[in-house]
């Protein structure tokens, strides 16, 4: 037995060291999540320039991360991938530029896949965000950007079982992509009388 006993202490010394790595990366993790999310934040609020900043230290963060970490964590790396993902698209719509590429981002095709569908949700607090500042053209744009995504995503839902928690996410989408479609009409109906209003104002001013 003592064989078995000899394996066992690899076994266990194999295990410690994977435990560590993981342990390692879960916390490394929440340091890249974190940052994106602040990088959102910032695009909501205004801040554009620190939400580039945040991004950049995510980024980096997560560079690092992939540096030091082996393929058997390599699982944990899908959520905060994807995190940064997401965090790029908004801030590069938030530019008026386009949604950066999987090569472009160095991501994986599953957190590229999950970080897509998660910035639907931001897209339409930035819809709701242009409505409130009566900037119904910069509105219809990011709505168009939202149902591109959605629907060039939502095909992706068979691959559920390859990538977890896609077809929730992309059921997600499609509710959200609804929602501020009924939104959106209702702003343009409402801006589309008060334009009329303001011409025949005009004309009775005039007569």
């Amino acid at each position: 037995m003592e064989e078995v006993k000899s394996s066992i202490r690899k076994m266990e010394h194999r295990f410690s060291e994977q435990l560590e790595r993981r342990d390692r990366v879960l916390k490394d993790s929440r340091d890249v999540i974190a940052a994106s999310s602040r990088a959102i934040i910032d695009v909501h609020t205004g801040k554009l320039k620190e939400g580039e900043n945040e991004l950049a230290k995510a980024k980096e963060l997560l560079k690092s991360l992939k540096k030091t970490s082996d393929g058997s964590v390599s699982r944990y790396l899908v959520s905060p991938e994807a995190e940064v993902v997401e965090a790029s698209a908004v801030i590069a719509l938030s530019k008026g530029k386009s949604v950066p590429s999987m090569d472009e981002l160095a991501a994986s095709p599953e957190a590229y896949l999950l970080g897509l569908l998660d910035s639907v949700g931001e897209l339409k607090r930035l819809v709701l965000d242009s409505i409130l500042q009566r900037k119904l053209a910069k509105a219809k744009n990011y709505f168009r950007v939202m149902e591109e995504l959605y629907s060039m995503c939502s095909p992706l839902a068979v691959y559920d079982h390859v990538v977890g928690g896609a077809r929730r996410k992309i059921d997600v989408a499609r509710m959200l992509v609804e929602d501020t479609r009924g939104l959106l009409a209702e702003e343009i109906g409402r801006d589309s009388v008060s334009a009329s209003m303001a011409r025949l104002e005009k004309r009775l001013e005039r007569a």
